[in-house]
């Protein structure tokens, strides 16, 4: 027996894995098998000592609404092949939506791949993969076109980005610190929200021009650590500054203090905080900080 999964286990992770898919997606539309003829051999392979290893992969589609979507909202579908030696090596998934320019599409999946890469060798992992597109593909059908498409002239001067950057810092006590984030953000038209103690939040949105100013003044500080989080860059491809106050999801910038305990609270409540930004449409970011799931 050496350490080397056998073919057999591999096929009997296949066989349950697929087991698992269609009691969680029993319809249609959400589960497919592509070729039946495949599981089928997989199976007899499985029961069978003498049988043949299988001659072709099984392949299925599943299909994803990506999280927080309205019914119409476009659907992403994933198309997989299990190679005979899944899952010591990584499924083949290709995902597609109609929605996506070839350009994207070769970005999500590039993405996808590499997130397989570095949390599932080894283990059945399509379930992940499927969690990872509900809640990453529909990002990518607004990331900016590659700037070698676009075709640059007179307008391109004009194509001004708007950018929310989300700040991380182990703490903000400095009264001094506090006051510059505020009068800084003011100066350079830019919204957001700024939670002293420990750790410490800033968000600022606005320009993309003033956002990074402003994180060139605020790092310029002493800290003990500080990050840029989490960036958002959305192109307004020449639609002008009406457009900037509209991307905005904060009208001013202040400081929030969702206090634990009373006048003192260094340390903030952060449930409070992961309501402020669920009202603000910005609940996952909260993971992105505090890498769990919010409530």
């Amino acid at each position: 027996e050496t350490a080397e999964m056998t073919n057999r286990e591999e096929a009997e992770i296949q066989i349950s894995e697929l087991d698992l898919l269609s009691s969680m997606f029993p319809y249609q539309e959400e589960f497919i098998v592509t070729d039946e003829l495949a599981v089928a051999e997989l199976k007899h392979y499985v029961e069978n000592e003498s049988a043949e290893m299988p001659s072709s992969k099984v392949q299925f589609v599943l299909n994803v609404k990506p999280e927080g979507s309205n019914a119409s909202m476009v659907e992403f579908s994933m198309a997989c092949a299990l190679p005979l030696k899944y899952p010591t090596v990584l499924p083949e998934i290709t995902v597609r939506s109609s929605l996506l320019s070839r350009s994207q599409q070769i970005h999500l999946n590039s993405d996808l791949k590499t997130y397989l890469m570095q949390n599932c060798s080894g283990e059945p992992c399509v379930l992940s993969a499927r969690e990872w597109v509900k809640d990453h593909a529909a990002a990518y059908i607004d990331k900016e076109l590659s700037s070698s498409s676009v075709t640059s002239n007179a307008v391109q001067s004009e194509d001004i980005t708007f950018t929310r950057l989300w700040i991380y810092s182990h703490h903000i006590y400095n009264k001094q610190k506090r006051k510059n984030i505020i009068d800084w953000a003011k100066e350079l038209s830019l919204s957001g929200f700024c939670m002293p103690g420990k750790p410490g939040v800033v968000c600022v949105e606005g320009l993309q021009s003033s956002c990074e100013e402003f994180w060139s003044r605020v790092r310029r500080l002493t800290w003990k650590r500080i990050l840029i989080r989490h960036r958002e860059d959305v192109s307004l491809e020449g639609r002008g500054h009406a457009e900037v106050q509209k991307q905005r999801k904060f009208s001013t910038l202040e400081e929030k203090c969702f206090d634990a305990h009373g006048a003192r609270g260094n340390h903030m409540d952060l449930g409070q905080l992961y309501r402020f930004l669920e009202e603000k449409g910005c609940a996952d970011i909260f993971q992105m900080y505090f890498g769990v799931e919010g409530h």
